[in-house]
């Protein structure tokens, strides 16, 4: 297939490879040829994003002390505070900041081996993950709010192909982002994203929950 412009089938690729995971409709099309080799390598890049996910605030964790029922019956669903923290019987409060629920495992057990259990062996498993989106605005197919796919990240790229790729008047080179933080600021920036674009997605710009981005109109 021969597209018009440059960027097409960069931004085909992307929409294939994420409109599943952020919940869009896809076909799953399997070949005969297709080795289980190939799909062991699909389970274990599944896995490893999982390890890699940083938790968020509102996601809801289930937390499993092994041979502790009367623990665990406590925390089938606890909570991720705005300030990236968990309350937990017994420990109290955990701070969890940047941190993948591997790492939350260890913090926990550490907690409760230092004062209440012998050698705990813990668990931990994200049940429901909060609902993280941006929103990509102005010269786009379908202006609209982008849902994260989940355990994954989002780069500008992704988001604005997500958004049904740029119309044939945007201008690329101009895109601004505008990223709120947790204490009320905001920044805004100017991004080259036909750049990146022709980096073939290197370097993109990764977002974060509640990212604005606009693409400009070209001025002819």
């Amino acid at each position: 297939m021969i597209f018009r412009y440059p960027w097409a089938s960069l931004l085909v690729a992307l929409v294939a490879n994420f409109a599943p995971a952020a919940g869009f409709c896809a076909e799953s099309i399997r070949t005969e040829e297709s080795s289980p080799q190939r799909s062991d390598n699909v389970f274990e890049a599944t896995a490893q994003s999982r390890a890699n996910y940083i938790l968020q605030p509102q996601d809801v964790l289930k937390v499993f002390v092994f041979q502790h029922e009367d623990l665990n019956k406590q925390m089938e669903a606890v909570q991720v505070s705005p300030e990236h923290t968990i309350s937990l019987p017994l420990v109290g409060v955990i701070a969890l900041r940047e941190k993948t629920a591997r790492q939350a495992e260890q913090i926990i057990r550490e907690a409760y081996d230092r004062d209440f259990l012998v050698n705990p062996q813990v668990s931990v498993i994200v049940v429901k993950y909060s609902e993280r989106s941006v929103n990509v605005l102005g010269q786009v197919g379908k202006p609209d709010r982008i849902p994260f796919p989940q355990e994954k990240g989002l780069t500008i790229i992704e988001a604005i192909a997500l958004a049904g790729g740029p119309t044939r008047l945007a201008d690329l080179r101009r895109v601004k982002l505008t990223r709120k933080f947790e204490d009320g600021t905001s920044l805004v920036e100017e991004v080259d994203v036909s750049a990146m674009m022709n980096k073939g997605g290197r370097g993109a710009v990764q977002l974060r929950t509640g990212d604005v981005i606009y693409v400009p109109e070209r001025i002819l």
